[in-house]
């Protein structure tokens, strides 16, 4: 597999170009600065990304940069994608091109992993509503792209794709019996996975999250009803580590998870592994759930692997 890698020497980036290259691919990185990038490659540039695409199987998008007319553009000349995304509604709107090659989302940490979580539980209670619990490390150094994604979820609102109730991100905190972390109150927040899963599973699936540090997730909540907080400095220290837990639970009990260190290592581990995927898919735009497993999942990830499935 050739692979070009949009963001490639970013947090997540870079580590995907590490992982495509560990596993005896071809991983070229891509990005505006000529200092760090192996292509020069603008997403607004439309006819300079086919170029840069022309001579590759797939590219992973770890950019953070959410242009539907670049993946158009891409897919036109037959290139698939992998776009790390948790955004809803850009999700929304990958969903209603028509490409000529495949695209495949859900494809990292949450959404991703989530998914597939969610998947298993429900094959084992396919009538139970599920609830996907998202716990990352606020001491980890996340990307620029990341962290703006986080703080752009303060004061803004999303529809429950089950109910269509407005839903405040970060409130409506609800208590969870976490593996690890003891009990923990988290709150809703507006991930892509919840939307696509209400959907496609045909039962209501709610994702709630909250930071290992338990002062940190009150920061959210309380930040979250503050205007303007979208805004804050980004760069504020804050309590915690780099351990993460993501569980999907359905009504009845029934509840998968797996854990690690570091939520951009696994993250790249996912998409490099869909990567190899994307190859063997048709046209068309795909999520992860819809076309592997948890458990091919996971045997697809190299030995050393950061993710860990829980008992």
């Amino acid at each position: 597999m050739k692979a070009l890698v949009l963001g490639g020497y970013g947090a997540v980036g870079a580590l995907v170009v590490d992982a495509v290259r560990s596993a005896h691919g071809v991983a070229i990185a891509a990005g505006r600065d000529p200092a760090r990038a192996d292509r020069v490659v603008d997403l607004r540039d439309l006819d300079g990304l086919r170029a840069a695409a022309a001579d590759v199987d797939v590219v992973v998008n770890a950019s953070g940069v959410e242009e539907p007319g670049a993946v158009a553009a891409l897919t036109e000349g037959g290139v698939g994608v992998v776009d790390v995304t948790a955004t809803a509604t850009y999700v929304a709107a990958l969903e209603r091109l028509d490409p000529a090659a495949p695209v495949l989302l859900s494809v990292g940490l949450a959404p991703g992993l989530t998914n597939l979580l969610a998947a298993a539980v429900h094959d084992t209670s396919p009538a139970d509503p599920i609830d996907i619990a998202i716990v990352l490390g606020a001491g980890e150094r996340h990307g620029d792209a990341s962290t703006r994604w986080a703080y752009g979820l303060l004061g803004r609102h999303f529809r429950d794709p089950a109910t269509g109730e407005d839903v405040r991100n970060y409130t409506q905190r609800r208590r969870f019996a976490l593996p690890g972390y003891g009990t923990r109150r988290l709150g809703r927040a507006d991930y892509a996975d919840q939307h696509v899963l209400t959907r496609d599973l045909g039962v209501p699936v709610r994702t709630w999250f909250g930071l290992d540090s338990r002062l940190a997730t009150l920061g959210l909540a309380a930040l979250t009803w503050v205007p303007g907080a979208s805004r804050a400095p980004r760069r504020l220290p804050l309590p915690g580590g780099e351990r993460w837990l993501v569980l999907a639970r359905a009504q009845g009990g029934v509840t998968r998870w797996v854990a690690g260190r570091s939520e951009a290592r696994a993250t790249a581990e996912v998409a490099a592994a869909a990567a190899r995927l994307a190859g063997r898919l048709p046209a068309g735009v795909h999520h992860l759930h819809a076309v592997t497993t948890l458990a091919e999942l996971l045997a697809e990830l190299p030995l050393g692997s950061s993710i860990h499935l829980g008992p």
